[in-house]
């Protein structure tokens, strides 16, 4: 490990100026297709049925029209909402992870929707929604840009190559 410090800044492009995701955009990548996943269930392809379609075309028809008008809490002191919900990349990578979730255990039986409230709803209201949320400085009224944490880069060997 090398205990000379060494300046980053001339080994990283140049940083251009980021817009916030589109709605749908961005993030779409990070999870698999709701459709493959919803296939999957209850036999899907593999008995020569049909695959299941999910119910939400995308994760803002799941907010708009399944979490908002469900899910309602009174705004303030503990719960936090953003108008602008989409410009935050962990409340949007947080819904899809809920949405694809939702399609997948509707098929399940009995208790596929108690497992989706106690295992993925339960546990990210407090989360999306809380206080020191991504909706944290945000109003139903005002938007206010998320700011990422800062990071000063790790010293030229620092980290062993893992990969």
């Amino acid at each position: 490990m090398s205990t000379e410090p060494h300046d980053h800044t001339a080994d990283l492009p140049e940083e251009e100026p980021r817009e916030a995701p589109a709605v749908g955009g961005g993030l779409t990548a990070e999870a698999p297709d709701v459709t493959s996943a919803v296939a999957g269930v209850d036999g899907g392809e593999d008995d020569g049925e049909p695959a299941p379609e999910p119910v939400f075309k995308n994760v803002e028809e799941f907010v708009r029209l399944r979490f908002l008008p469900v899910y309602v809490r009174p705004e303030g002191g503990q719960f936090r909402w953003c108008k602008e919900w989409w410009r935050h990349a962990e409340a949007v990578s947080r819904f899809q992870a809920l949405w694809h979730a939702w399609e997948v255990l509707r098929w399940e039986a009995g208790t596929g929707m108690a497992v989706w409230y106690r295992d993925h709803l339960d546990f990210q209201m407090g989360i999306l929604l809380g206080d020191n949320g991504p909706f944290r400085e945000c109003t139903s009224r005002r938007h206010q840009e998320p700011r990422p944490l800062p990071a000063d880069p790790s010293p030229e060997g620092w980290f062993e190559d893992e990969w």
